[in-house]
């Protein structure tokens, strides 16, 4: 039987009560929390749904389009209240969870039944040479940071300037991307469709396919939820960090990142417990590229319509973590073979990168 978290819908109405009512901000911040969890995953579900519907151009590009809307919503929620450091945060905690929380943990699930697990070594190479593109391309404004910062030229408007020039680099990269995979070597991806998966385990269990309008409809509503208890949650964020005893950089790099991370957590993890691991790596290595390569030069984007202009330039601790995560998970999948250890020091390398964000200090 098929393991579902839809069950923690019952906490949106209790936030949303909550929130009107002038309750408990930390109480409004976790049961936001928990009700977005299955929000997100019921969009991803949808998407999935949809992409198998209009063919795998189309469906890859809604895959990209919609795969991290519920980590954009977010951001752009707090970006708006001028949560800038949350929403960096949430950034490289998205790209460093997708790599070692979601790709770990799905490896360590789907070696626990298959004794070794075999994936598309070029495509995960692939993959993996872009996203260090996009790693990089995110970790030149923190070294312009502490290079210019000590000389006279340097100013807070030329720092913005560069991570602009980046952003749309990294945009245009992602857009290149998206016509090396969906259109010039369309090949070197194919396998099953997320989506072909779904119809097919539906019908395995007695379930009808879903039809064009439910996918539309779903996707619509549960969009439209994710906002609503995105701001729920924005809204509580700065009280509750303080009742619960986190940090700001905590709160983006953990607590944000996973709620948002949630529809590939478990989609991931159900693909590798059917040894479908070529979509397992999609996901997991697929929503790190969304994240450095679309939705940070959207946000960057965002921010300037806002009128509170952001930066790209994060913290060392950060960058750090970012670089670990692109080397661990690229070593792991440099032979095209998994087995569980393999997913169980990812998890590892993810809880001491959690550890050190949890005693991190403030720096302002």
């Amino acid at each position: 039987m098929k393991f579902s978290l839809k069950w923690l819908f019952i906490f949106a109405p209790v936030a949303a009560w909550l929130h009107y009512s002038g309750g408990n901000p930390a109480l409004v911040f976790t049961f936001s929390a928990l009700a977005i969890i299955p929000s997100a995953g019921l969009m991803g579900e949808a998407t999935e749904h949809l992409s198998s519907k209009v063919g795998p151009g189309i469906g890859g590009l809604l895959n990209a389009t919609f795969g991290n809307m519920a980590e954009l919503i977010i951001a752009s929620m707090a970006l708006h209240k001028g949560m800038v450091e949350v929403v960096k945060a949430s950034l490289t905690g998205s790209i460093i969870g997708n790599l070692l929380l979601v790709m770990g943990a799905s490896i360590l699930c789907g070696g626990a039944r298959y004794k070794t697990q075999r994936f598309n070594v070029q495509a995960a190479r692939s993959m993996m040479t872009t996203l260090t593109l996009g790693s990089v391309a995110l970790i030149i404004p923190t070294i312009f940071h502490f290079t210019a910062e000590k000389t006279q030229q340097w100013t807070p408007l030329l720092e913005r300037r560069l991570s602009l020039f980046i952003a749309l680099i990294l945009f245009g990269s992602y857009l290149s991307l998206l016509w090396f995979t969906l259109k010039t070597h369309t090949r070197l991806f194919e396998g099953d469709a997320p989506g072909d998966v779904m119809d097919a385990d539906a019908q395995a269990h007695g379930h009808a396919p879903w039809t064009m309008a439910r996918c539309v409809w779903t996707l619509v509503g549960a969009t439209a939820v994710v906002a609503v208890l995105s701001e729920f949650l924005v809204g509580s964020v700065e009280a509750a960090r303080h009742a619960f005893g986190l940090t700001e950089v905590f709160v983006g790099v953990v607590v944000v990142a996973i709620i948002g991370n949630a529809s590939e957590h478990s989609t991931a993890v159900l693909m590798a417990l059917k040894n479908k691991m070529d979509l397992t790596a999609s996901i997991a290595i697929g929503s790190s590229l969304q994240i450095a390569m679309f939705v940070c030069p959207v946000l960057l984007f965002l921010s300037y319509a806002f009128g509170r202009p952001m930066d790209l330039e994060f913290s060392l601790p950060e960058v750090a973590a970012v670089v670990a995560s692109v080397h661990v998970t690229a070593q792991v999948c440099n032979d095209g073979e998994s087995n569980w250890f393999e997913g169980l020091q990812m998890l590892g390398v993810y809880l001491v990168i959690g550890v050190l964000f949890f005693f991190l200090p403030e720096t302002h």
